[in-house]
């Protein structure tokens, strides 16, 4: 589906060898540049300009599959966590690891405090954990309770809460200090990921479950709202001026809703494989997605407006759009 006689031009960021299955941004910059880290199969998380999607750097290190990345606001540290039972942390200028933290099971989340001290993890063991990062030798709280394995952790904007999503279909809400339960949401589908709302009023949580996207309120866990999605959907994100999210999944779709109305507003096929991430860039100018294909792809929120390496593409003058086209995937990596 295009929009206004325009039509839908992703970036597509190459260099993975296997599915690509997470993926974070950093903050903006005073200058507007932002970074973005990618997770793989391939065990070779990537570091990349966000707004352009060029290629910085690759973290090696891990034996296995990288299944959790992020990246602090700074974009000073990236943590990622492995199929290898380990976290890591890495100095994001150097690419040099700094961190290795053993777990007893494969490690598929990794989360930092917004100050960058902290680091969240949640294992296949079905057990979180967080390390000081300044003393790291051992986690200095534990979270028990899952009754599978964990898929993914997130820090509340102020960092005293900690919630966590699982196989066992619920997401949960705990003491940051005290590693207490304090709120478990249960759903009816698999849950394939979560997105902890940090923008202004702080108070939802995306969850991608089953055909439908869920937001429920962080302080709570009550249901705000459930969007019905044409298909079964693995990641969802809410734009930081709440008005549209985006998800995809099992259908090779990016769509694009209008967030109060809860109405499609369109939706762009460019994977060759199933979505497993999206998530727009902390300006809401673009969105980034993963996918069983090996890529990511970079997405405008306005198609046609010039942002990055996209230009205006009219769709009456295909000349013009196939040629500027060539170029804009010449351009992307």
């Amino acid at each position: 589906m295009s929009s206004g006689g325009l039509r839908q031009t992703p970036l597509t960021c190459s260099g993975h060898t296997r599915p690509v299955v997470y993926l974070a941004f950093s903050d903006l910059n005073d200058d507007g540049s932002y970074f973005s880290v990618a997770a793989c199969k391939d065990g070779k998380p990537m570091l990349r300009q966000g707004e352009t999607g060029d290629w910085i750097g690759t973290f090696e290190g891990h034996k296995g599959a990288v299944w959790g990345v992020d990246i602090t606001g700074d974009a000073s540290k990236v943590a990622t966590g492995g199929a290898d039972f380990s976290a890591k942390v890495w100095d994001a200028k150097t690419g040099e690891e700094e961190l290795s933290l053993q777990h007893k099971h494969i490690v598929k989340s990794v989360c930092f405090s917004s100050d960058g001290g902290s680091l969240a993890t949640g294992s296949n063991d079905k057990v979180l954990r967080i390390y000081d990062l300044e003393q790291p030798s051992e986690p200095i709280v534990k979270f028990e309770g899952h009754t599978s394995g964990i898929k993914q952790v997130s820090y509340s904007k102020d960092n005293t809460k900690l919630f966590s999503c699982s196989d066992d279909k619920t997401v949960r809400m705990w003491d940051v200090n005290t590693g207490e339960l304090l709120l478990k949401k249960d759903f009816i589908e698999p849950i394939g990921g979560m997105e902890v709302f940090k923008y202004g009023e702080g108070d939802v949580i995306t969850v991608a479950a089953g055909r439908k996207v869920h937001f429920i309120n962080s302080i709570t866990l009550e249901t705000i709202k459930e969007v019905s999605v044409p298909c079964a959907v693995y990641s969802a994100s809410l734009n930081k001026n709440k008005e549209v999210f985006v998800c995809g999944g099992e259908d090779l779709k990016l769509y694009k809703f209008d967030f109060e109305a809860g109405t499609e507003i369109e939706n762009f096929k460019g994977h060759f494989g199933p979505v497993h991430c999206v998530r727009f860039s902390p300006d809401g100018e673009l969105y980034a997605s993963g996918s069983e294909d090996g890529t990511l792809r970079l997405w405008q929120t306005e198609v046609g407006k010039t942002y990055g390496l996209w230009k205006c593409i009219d769709t009456v003058n295909n000349t013009a759009a196939d040629s500027l086209q060539r170029k804009t995937e010449a351009l992307a990596i």
